[in-house]
């Protein structure tokens, strides 16, 4: 065998049945949300939304890792903050999810305590999330909801985890458990927003995690689990691949729903500019990325508002996943992006770009460069 095959081989094991694991918990707190009235979601000082997944999810993923790579020396980069949740009245219905959750790691294949955590244990779990990343070591990276919008909405939205050594993503999973396993059903509807939550689960067949590892020149797909996730193997893996359309004709945009987002406009332009024809794919959350590694869209485009910095849990696993799949991710000059700086993605030129391919990704970076000059951004 190569080489370096067996590199990272516990931690993609871990991630990947951890990231099923909490597929499994949003699955259950979605359901339970869109049947109530709300009371499972807060808005944050920024105005965005959080709810009890996006923090149970948290504290489970760190509790797992810790078990499994040791406390003392474990750096994670994730997005909620313990102490909001300390002052929050979902902290106990936080507790109770992630209690639940942890009963159900064996039959993921994850062996970890099954003592109960109290409010104390979640909070301490939580705040142990808090690194800041950087160009040195090992870290962790999470953003346990993905879309938390589309995820209220009954929409769209993502689990994410990566893996950063030495400031380099080396591994990558995504969760997306609305989004059908079957592809011709994404290329039917050019809308994943409310038609997912209307469909019937037999229909779409919806649910699956994505993951890869850099150098291995191919990225994975499982259906989500809903049995037992055997310990030895992933049987029902299948490799994916981006797209081989060339012709920014037949290409399909993806983008986000909202336009506090990107600039709808902006990214109008660049596609008239470079000739596209289709309407765009319109998707909450990190599920843009995996749209393009699975071939249903060729291009993402986004060109966030002024004075919004990128944050590295939105990206890091989708961008490794497209790149193992056959795919292009830079910024809008054409660089790497780099996950070294901490949090963010400093340095940016302008946006991000996502394409299936080498053609079409300098045909759009050509086309955003003859559009910028035009545009007000």
């Amino acid at each position: 065998m190569a080489e370096g095959q067996f590199l990272f081989s516990k931690e993609l094991d871990v991630a990947v049945r951890v990231v099923h694991l909490a597929c499994a918990l949003c699955q259950r707190v979605q359901n339970s949300l869109l049947s109530s009235n709300g009371s499972q979601v807060n808005s944050k000082d920024d105005d965005s939304l959080v709810t009890v997944a996006d923090y149970s999810v948290q504290a489970v993923v760190s509790r797992i890792l810790s078990e499994y790579f040791g406390s003392q020396n474990l750096s994670i980069v994730a997005e909620e903050d313990a102490q909001t949740l300390s002052k929050s009245d979902l902290l106990q219905e936080v507790v109770n999810t992630v209690n639940e959750s942890i009963s159900e790691a064996p039959k993921f294949g994850l062996k970890i305590s099954n003592v109960p955590v109290g409010p104390s244990q979640v909070i301490e779990a939580i705040g142990r999330c808090s690194s800041s990343g950087g160009p040195k070591g090992r870290h962790w990276v999470l953003d346990p909801v993905d879309g938390t919008l589309g995820f209220v909405r009954g929409n769209q939205y993502a689990v994410a985890l990566a893996l950063i050594e030495e400031g380099r993503v080396v591994l990558g999973v995504l969760g997306c458990p609305n989004y059908p396993v079957k592809k011709g059903l994404v290329n039917h509807h050019h809308q994943l927003t409310s038609e997912i939550s209307s469909a019937s689960p037999d229909m779409w067949d919806k649910g699956c995690v994505m993951y890869a590892k850099r150098g291995a020149g191919k990225a994975w797909m499982q259906p989500l689990i809903h049995g037992e996730l055997k310990l030895d193997s992933f049987e029902s893996a299948r490799s994916i691949r981006v797209s081989s359309v060339k012709d920014p004709a037949l290409a399909t945009l993806c983008e986000p729903v909202e336009k506090a987002n990107t600039s709808h406009s902006f990214t109008e332009g660049v596609a008239h500019s470079a000739g596209l024809r289709k309407k765009p794919l319109r998707v909450y959350s990190m599920v843009k990325y995996a749209a393009i590694a699975r071939g249903d869209a060729e291009i993402y485009m986004r060109f966030a508002r002024a004075g919004y910095k990128e944050k590295i849990w939105d990206h890091a696993a989708g961008v490794l996943i497209v790149q193992e799949a056959g795919g292009v991710v830079t910024d809008a000059g054409g660089r790497p992006l780099d996950f070294s700086r901490g949090i963010y993605l400093e340095g940016l030129d302008r946006g991000i770009m996502a394409c299936s391919g080498a053609v079409l990704h300098e045909k759009i970076i050509g086309a955003v460069d003859s559009s910028w000059e035009c545009s007000l951004l």
